[in-house]
């Protein structure tokens, strides 16, 4: 398999750094008290960088860190206080006029020469090396940090923003890193979004938080609905006065809450009297208001302020969760294509200006001006299996893509017994519509390679506000008592594809009932196209213990030749910010030689913890269920780990391939399958633009099966970035492929794992196209959202993070029902398919 694929070029969003710094960097431990957030801290740094250190120019992360090219004039020590008398982040006038009090301690000295022999691959990684590595990405971010609004490692500007409606907009970002390659050190430079709230009057956010035109529309006043959406909108939203001229509009508060009456009847006591809002600010300030019918936002101290005298700051980021219109608006913003995301990287370049960046002139580094340009292999797509009475029965799918026509599914379930549930009036879906749409399923899944001997299922109609629970189990029993055998699948037609009735639909049938379920939507239902009917096909059989489709054992020899387990793991975290719902792991395995098939094991475990608690539980029972389904014991195992930042590499391999090998003694002392351990990450801001027409898919997207594996990959372990999938919008990302932990020999010089990898993004079942990430990973993933639909909670499609459920909240279990197959296959297989 050495060197297979097309030899191509492609350009990246990687600038090198042609100049590194020479001296010696010194690292200083920075402490400022009172403890505040990174932008404020920023502020307090430039005060002290003007008053004390304007000829060090010293560069600072914003939290502890602060790295100098030369030493303090001060010594390895020294205490500062700053003043920030009109500061913007500050909320009270306290706030504003206390000093801060500011520790610098020398911690240690750089060695950049360490850094050198470790990219020359000369010496491994130390501490030294690390920390350095830091410095320069704290060297290149410093200056655009103290400039620009600044989340993470992205820095954003207001310059081209697009609302997003409901008071809120999505700003154009830039990402910057500084990464270690083999030989040099390299910039990663990409566009980000996020999302803002709108700047400006109050009254006028408010009126469009509420879908209003003007304010005026809201002169009857606010529901109590309206009144909890703003409210919970405005919380701890930063604004200043506009009432008490320039000086006092310096002033910054913190929105605490909404009164629940208007101005004019929000009274309060005034120096002995009795007065409402309205009237204080006729009489005091000559101002009348021109909505006094608004309530009123409340500050600290309890103090009360009109929303027409308030402006919401700039730069407020916004974290909760967007509804559907405000997300779409949002994709197509960030949605760029790979020559437009090219083009912005360039204008991001530029405006970060580093020829003329005083900070890295003063440590002696320079970066270079364009994207550098990195050998790859495009490489060839595996030949896939469909059953041998098709007319393509083996055929190579072009650019990751193909369709069922003149194909049959590899092995055809049998569907007997089963039901509809239509979730609406039969006004809404008269039941010949229904019946039409179950006609044309029948006819695909039957031309597909399924048999199904009961073509007319019951149909029923049901609230989908009502008791669910009840008309499930209602169609379970008319499936039964129709077929005169155990229901093997309810068919749900949904009238929308919001979160509630999906979830309670996947929680009763999976936990409840245990039976298999298969939601389609209503709007689908009038047209009755072939190609939906055919993708609900694929779904259909994989659930009733079918295959769609399998890859030549030849082509997948390190899977065929010895029996070979497949894992992917991945861990699913409640929102950020909700400190109550757990965490859920799920570990997926292959079952067959064929890496086809697979079986999932799910556990609850505490919030936000990246590492899979119980692991070696969770791989035991999947090598039992490989041991009773194939009748021999995995020889070797391949594990891919998802969710896992490079920061975590040492506690992975330290925490969870000791929990493998345990899982494996724990079955036999002398059972010792070779285990390769891969960490697969999709969150990273690495982006390939291909260089040539020929290189490039329908949408101008590196091709499926492009793999780079040098110039740009880490210098300390065998690393590889492979693009699988044909994109469909905007710039397709690859997939990072780490392997941490290797017994099978998966050397650099082979190369055989990228094929595999590749390979194994064709069985995905559910779709006929390759997917983005390894499959059993996609699997993982899949699981992990519907685990979470397994306890019985309420669910919004505008969930908020605060409201989250305890973490004693029952997670229901799949019924063993469902477990039982067959083909000994565990029905949590069924959880891949929604």
């Amino acid at each position: 398999m050495e060197n297979s694929g097309i030899n191509i070029r492609v350009r990246t969003n990687f600038f090198e750094v042609t100049k590194l710094p020479e001296a010696k960097i010194i690292h200083y431990d920075i402490t400022i008290s009172p403890d505040v957030s990174p932008i404020l801290n920023r502020k307090v740094f430039r005060e002290l960088e003007r008053s004390a250190f304007d000829a060090v120019r010293p560069v600072f992360d914003g939290r502890k860190n602060m790295f100098t090219a030369k030493p303090l004039p001060t010594g390895d020590s020294a205490t500062y206080e700053i003043t920030l008398r009109d500061d913007a982040r500050a909320t009270t006038s306290k706030l504003q006029s206390k000093p801060f009090k500011i520790k610098i301690r020398k911690v240690n000295e750089i060695n950049m020469e360490e850094l050198s022999l470790f990219l020359k691959r000369k010496c491994s990684l130390t501490s030294n090396s690390l920390t350095a590595i830091m410095a320069l990405d704290v060297l290149i971010r410093h200056r655009p940090s103290m400039m620009h609004e600044t989340v993470g490692r992205s820095f954003y500007t207001p310059q081209g923003s697009q609302s997003l409606q409901g008071g809120v907009e999505v700003w154009q970002g830039y990402y910057q890193s500084a990464r270690p390659t083999s030989g040099r050190i390299m910039m990663n430079l990409d566009v980000s979004a996020t999302v803002f709230y709108e700047s400006g009057q109050l009254v006028n956010i408010v009126a469009k938080i509420l879908g209003r035109r003007t304010p005026e529309d809201l002169r009857r006043g606010l529901n109590v609905k309206d009144h909890f959406v703003i409210e919970r909108f405005l919380k701890n939203v930063r604004i200043n006065v506009i009432h008490r001229g320039e000086a006092a509009a310096r002033r910054r508060f913190k929105i605490d809450q909404i009164t629940p009456k208007s101005a004019l009847e929000t009274t309060f006591d005034s120096e002995g009297a009795i007065t409402n809002v309205a009237e204080y600010f006729q009489q005091r300030y000559n101002k009348r208001l021109n909505y006094p019918f608004l309530p009123c936002v409340v500050v600290a101290r309890k103090v009360y302020l009109p929303m027409e005298v308030c402006e919401i700051i700039k730069g407020q980021r916004y974290i909760r969760k967007l509804n559907g219109k405000q997300t779409a608006d949002m994709i197509k913003f960030t949605c760029q294509p790979p020559h437009i995301r090219a083009n912005k990287i360039k204008q991001g370049f530029e405006l970060l200006n580093y020829r003329n960046n005083e900070y890295l002139q003063n440590f002696g580094m320079n970066i270079g001006n364009e994207m550098i340009v990195v050998p790859a292999r495009v490489l060839p797509a595996p030949n896939l299996q469909y059953h041998p009475s098709s007319r393509e029965a083996d055929f190579q799918p072009r650019e990751g893509v193909w369709n069922l026509r003149d194909k049959k599914v590899a092995t055809g379930a049998t569907l007997g017994s089963w039901s509809v549930v239509a979730f609406g009036t039969e006004q809404e879906y008269p039941t010949d519509v229904v019946k039409k749409f179950v006609r044309q399923l029948v006819i695909t899944c039957i031309e597909t390679g399924m048999n199904i001997p009961n073509t007319t299922p019951p149909i029923s109609h049901a609230n989908p506000q009502g008791d669910i629970e009840q008309s499930l189990k209602h169609a379970w029993i008319n499936a039964g008592n129709t077929a005169k055998a155990q229901p093997q699948l309810i068919l749900c037609v949904l009238p929308n594809i919001g979160v509630p009735l999906y979830a309670e639909i996947k929680r009763v049938t999976d936990t409840v009932i245990g039976v298999s379920s298969q939601c389609v939507q209503s709007r689908h239902i009038i047209s009755a196209k072939k190609q939906y009917c055919a993708n609900v096909c694929l779904k259909i059989n994989v659930k009733l213990g079918g295959m769609n489709a399998f890859i030549s054992p030849n082509q997948i020899p390190f899977i065929a030749v010895q029996p070979t387990i497949v894992m992917g793991a991945d861990v699913a975290h409640p929102a950020p910010g909700d400190t109550k719902r757990p965490s859920i792991a799920v570990v997926c395995g292959s079952m067959d030689a064929k890496a086809s098939r697979y079986s999932a094991s799910i556990r609850i475990q505490t919030g936000r913890n990246e590492m899979i608690a119980d692991l070696a539980n969770m791989t035991k029972e999947l090598l039992k269920l490989f041991y009773q389904t194939c009748g021999r014991k995995p020889e070797r195992i391949l594990f891919y780990r998802d969710g896992v930042s490079e920061g975590q590499f040492s506690q992975v391999l330290e925490s969870e391939v000791a929990a493998v090998k345990a899982a494996c003694a724990s079955l036999d002392p002398k059972y010792k399958p070779t285990l390769t351990f891969i960490v697969v990450q999709k969150r990273h801001h690495t982006r390939f633009f291909p260089m040539e027409k020929r290189d490039t898919d329908r949408t101008g997207n590196c091709l499926p099966g492009t793999v780079v594996e040098t110039g740009i990959t880490r210098p300390f372990d065998f690393n590889f970035y492979l693009q699988s999938h044909a994109g469909l919008q905007g710039t397709s990302r690859s997939t990072h492929y780490s392997v941490l932990h290797d017994e099978n020999d998966f050397t650099p010089k082979e190369l055989g794992i990228q094929e595999l990898s590749y390979n194994l993004c064709y069985v995905y079942a559910r779709a006929t196209r390759a997917v983005s990430v390894i499959t059993p990973v996609y699997y993982a993933h899949i699981v992990c959202k519907r685990a979470r639909f397994h306890s019985k909670e309420s669910w919004s499609d505008t969930e908020d993070s605060e409201k989250g459920s305890d973490t004693s909240s029952t997670f229901g279990v799949v019924k063993p029902d469902l477990q039982r197959k067959k083909n000994s296959l565990l029905e949590h297989n069924r959880l891949f398919n929604d």
